[in-house]
């Protein structure tokens, strides 16, 4: 691992290399590009005006949120695997910039999604096991509930847990912090889901 080659002083700008592309790979606003793309006009003044998945389906076009959606996770998960070569630490850094870089792009005044795609994206390219199963606990959230921040909340709860069963300790800081932001970026989902105004999945309501 970088850090044990060079010293944890030596690796840090490496690593803040690494948090660096991750966010620059993060901030890329695809929901706002294939919006556009498909016609459906300026996702931002659409729905929740979220750049997410969940938005793009909002409009009815579920092409485009399929596609929006692996095109978010591919942020997560094209700088882990950039980087996994120099180490744990290393692809954790990117795959933290680009969670980051998704929910708070500079390009759009700080202004972007929930990052749940790209979450999945980083835990996927981190530890495909978990991964699926962070994708099977969504499903099986918003399956049950039709709620598509219920999903986001559970899945991403649950896999710290999921880690831990599988003895990938190092990984279980990364994916804690990654959920913190997760669950902060829903706090208006959260309250909504208190109060039981929460839109379901395909509603073109603001969520």
């Amino acid at each position: 691992m970088l850090h044990e080659i060079m010293g944890i002083d030596r690796a840090l700008p490496w690593l803040a290399l690494a948090f660096g592309v991750g966010y620059l790979a993060g901030t890329l606003p695809v929901g706002v590009i294939v919006a556009r793309v498909f016609g459906l006009g300026d996702l931002r003044q659409i729905g929740s005006g979220n750049i997410g998945a969940t938005n793009v389906l909002r409009t009815g076009n579920k092409k485009a949120a399929m596609l929006t959606l692996w095109l978010d996770a591919a942020k997560g998960t094209v700088p882990v695997l950039i980087f996994l070569g120099w180490g744990d630490l290393a692809a954790q850094a990117a795959g933290l910039g680009a969670v980051i870089g998704h929910c708070f792009p500079v390009w759009l005044r700080f202004r972007g999604g929930k990052g749940v795609a790209s979450y999945i994206g980083v835990i996927m390219a981190l530890y495909w096991p978990v991964g699926l199963l962070c994708c099977l606990t969504w499903l099986l959230a918003v399956g049950l509930s039709r709620i598509s921040s219920v999903g986001a909340l559970v899945s991403t709860a649950v896999v710290p847990l999921w880690l831990i069963a599988f003895n990938r300790w190092e990984v279980v800081l990364c994916a804690c912090l990654l959920a913190m932001i997760i669950w902060l970026r829903h706090i208006p989902n959260i309250r909504r889901l208190i109060a039981g105004t929460e839109p379901k999945v395909g509603k073109r309501k603001a969520g």
